[in-house]
């Protein structure tokens, strides 16, 4: 059984259909698309009765109710957490956080009992902390505080080892790392700051290494973005334009074998949810990907958990090239100057849906399915893949 397409691609060709021109019939969007004309009719019907402009039931409600399914079946899970919890609370070695609480309980009629037996609370340890609530260690922390503080005011310039020479002149005796856990919890920091780069930000670590480069034969390395078959290797990165609204952010994976955008995502702000709709759409629409290299610039978006658990979900392989270095994904600059020469620069934009459905639209019908290109034989993406595909469809 196929695998169902991805929202983000069903939504927009909904959207094309929609607004097309008059004499462009839905078969022919269909088959811009790579979609059949009945699958694109189903999705045009289910997007109505979503909206309410036709009777039946929307799918928006079978989701509210899977999420109000999920969302009792975590309180349940809380209530538990808080079960038990109290258990550990109630122990006399832990702070006493809930202490507090019965005395402003007890303050508004309801008795000590009650409250300790519903928090399953110690009745001797709580009416020690109500005779002695404050500790000595307590007071002597704020004495340190104090100090600290006092030193602080007086000298901006201080750091933290500063300071606790000036608290210990004065009688409290610290250590330093004693008074720099006081200082960076009530934020006295020195008036020096640290020298930062241009713009205030510093390029992150890499997470992969460079799976892209090779060494000539003059010793020299240079990227070589080359693939044998499908999903061995992908290129993804993210670009923007501006519109009437603000800007738009489209993230894009390509696959060098038949340089096809086999995903993609787009949205009004550049989050980590961007790559990752981007890679899981792409997934969707291919399958099988085990083992397929992603490789991307050190973008924050690629840096980030929920991509690098994206990519371990699937079972592929990243790969980063280096800092401020466009060489390093040429072929993925590639394609957003194309898209940027056919779509972004042609006219200015009123609305984000009006280039999103220009975007969607110039990648589905004239990059996949018009424009060849001659690193494939003069074939077009769709073309490329399905004569390079039949062999191997007909061995297996």
């Amino acid at each position: 059984m196929p695998k169902p397409y991805p929202t983000e691609f069903r939504d927009d060709v909904v959207r094309v259909a929609r607004g097309r021109e008059p004499g462009v019939t839905i078969e022919q969007i269909a088959k811009d698309f790579g979609v059949h004309a009945m699958t694109l009719q189903k999705w045009l019907r289910r997007a109505a009765v979503d909206e309410g402009t036709k009777p039946g039931q929307a799918g928006r409600e079978s989701a509210e109710n899977r999420e109000l399914r999920k969302r009792v079946r975590l309180l349940e899970q809380e209530n538990e957490v808080l079960r038990r919890a109290a258990a550990y609370l109630s122990q006399a070695n832990l702070p006493k956080r809930l202490y507090p609480l019965v005395s402003e309980l007890a303050g508004a009629g309801i008795p000590v009992t009650v409250t300790c037996r519903v928090l399953k609370l110690s009745r001797q340890p709580y009416y020690r902390w109500l005779a002695n609530p404050i500790t000595d260690s307590e007071v002597t922390e704020a004495c340190r505080a104090n100090a600290l503080f006092d030193a602080h005011r007086d000298d901006p310039e201080f750091g933290h080892r500063l300071l606790a020479d000036e608290a210990r002149e004065i009688g409290q005796a610290m250590a330093d790392r004693t008074a720099w856990r006081i200082a960076s919890a009530n934020g006295w920091w020195s008036a020096f700051g640290k020298k930062r780069g241009k713009n205030g930000k510093k390029p992150g670590p890499a997470v992969h290494d460079d799976l892209c480069t090779v060494t000539d034969e003059d010793g020299r390395l240079r990227h070589e973005f080359t693939a044998d078959g499908p999903n061995q290797l992908w290129l993804t990165d993210i670009t923007e334009h501006q519109t009437g609204e603000g800007k738009l952010y489209l993230c894009a994976v390509k696959d060098v074998f038949g340089n096809k955008i086999v995903g993609y995502s787009i949205d009004s702000r550049m989050k980590s949810s961007l790559a990752v709709n981007a890679l899981n759409n792409a997934v969707a629409m291919r399958g099988d990907v085990a083992g397929c290299v992603v490789h991307s610039d050190r973008g924050s978006q690629f840096r980030s958990r929920k991509f690098l658990r994206a990519l371990t979900r699937h079972r592929m392989v990243g790969s980063m090239g280096r800092v401020a270095s466009c060489g390093d994904n040429a072929a993925m600059e590639s394609f957003f100057s194309l898209l940027q020469k056919n779509v972004l620069n042609r006219r200015a934009w009123t609305t984000r849906e009006q280039l999103r459905i220009a975007i969607v639209t110039w990648i589905e019908r004239t990059y996949h399915r018009r424009r060849r290109q001659a690193a494939l034989g003069r074939l077009t993406p769709v073309e490329f893949e399905v004569i390079m595909n039949t062999p191997v469809a007909l061995a297996a």
